[in-house]
């Protein structure tokens, strides 16, 4: 995806964030985010919108902290988390292709990082806004998507940071239905995962000709979500060993701190 489509994923995903959030009201649960209310959700995005944006606008080349989370609530939350995403999508359009300023995951420019971090940042956050309407969380397209899942699983989880760990080497393969994208992540102990996209779409077998572990597959704004865990873990087909996908589901989250 071009720079210019991740603003416009941003810009998309922070407005139905806002809706979402007002329509669900200040105490409502997020059911994605076990403990967190709206307020919480909201708190903790605009402290993200606005810590990104300090990178973007001043230039920061090492790691800055946030500022931390407002200790506002309803209706000035809200405007306050609309003024940050606005602010947010202004600066990202304003900034100049050559922009020097500190990134955290591989991308082509720190420009080009920040515009996919905070779409995928944003998406994700108004899934777990959606998820407290009764209606749950909309679609991902899938061009959105299938890069997400690519930031996902070669990005965060090529990190050694990364707690998705097996004992022994094991394979899992995600793969889109609609789009005909595949990635084929190699788990162990000592490493973080070791994933391949795209060249292996329909081989039955991992790089060393050994069958894979266990495949998940669906549409790809559904394995986006589920990747994520934004869905029940029956929201996408699963082939083979589910200790796997239960092994993904209890180490694969990306926190904060």
């Amino acid at each position: 995806m071009r720079i210019t489509e991740h603003v416009e994923a941003l810009e998309t995903a922070g407005r139905a964030l806002a809706e979402a959030a007002s329509e669900a009201g200040p105490e409502a649960e997020v059911p994605t985010c076990p403990g967190w209310r709206v307020r919480d959700l909201l708190r903790h995005t605009t402290m993200v919108h606005r810590w990104a944006t300090t990178f973007v606008v001043e230039g920061h080349t090492e790691y800055h902290p946030d500022g931390g989370e407002p200790a506002l609530d309803g209706d000035e939350l809200l405007a306050y988390y609309r003024e940050g995403h606005a602010g947010l999508v202004a600066a990202l359009r304003a900034a100049p292709e050559e922009l020097e300023c500190w990134t955290f995951l591989p991308a082509p420019s720190p420009l080009a990082f920040w515009a996919r971090r905070q779409a995928h940042e944003t998406t994700v956050h108004r899934a777990d806004a959606e998820s407290a309407l009764t209606t749950g969380p909309g679609t991902v397209s899938p061009a959105l998507a299938v890069d997400g899942i690519d930031e996902l699983l070669c990005g965060f989880h090529g990190r050694d940071r990364s707690r998705v760990r097996t004992p022994e080497p094991r394979t899992l393969r995600v793969r889109t239905t609609d789009t005909g994208d595949v990635w084929t992540v190699c788990l162990s102990e000592t490493e973080p995962p070791r994933t391949e996209r795209g060249s292996r779409a329909t081989a039955e077998d991992d790089d060393t000709g050994k069958p894979v572990d266990t495949e998940l597959s669906g549409p790809a704004g559904l394995l986006y979500l589920s990747l994520w865990n934004r869905l029940p873990s029956g929201a996408v087909e699963l082939t083979g060993d589910e200790t796997l996908a239960r092994l993904w589901r209890e180490n694969s989250g990306i926190t904060w701190s």
